[in-house]
């Protein structure tokens, strides 16, 4: 797993899918995951992406994220709404 990703945490399977959707639209780098052990949420998957904190907004407009966590490698970090 890449130093600096951002983990994306959702309440619903459903918004999981619907976050992918657009991400793939919109040309994301990004990796569905199982949530991390040390993270948790109503939902056991995750989306894992290597960008820029900062750029989620373009990615998930319109989908309510339960938790975003930066990721250095070693710390989970959370991140601001």
């Amino acid at each position: 797993m890449p130093k600096n990703s951002v983990f994306l945490l959702f309440h619903t399977i459903h918004d999981v899918l619907r976050a992918e959707k657009i991400m793939k639209e919109r040309g994301a780098a990004y990796e569905l995951v199982p949530v991390p052990r040390n993270l948790s949420s109503d939902c056991g998957m995750a989306i894992r992406l290597d960008d820029d904190p900062k750029d989620i907004g373009q990615y998930v407009d319109g989908i309510e994220i339960a938790g975003s966590f930066s990721f250095d490698g070693a710390v989970y970090k959370r991140l601001e709404p």
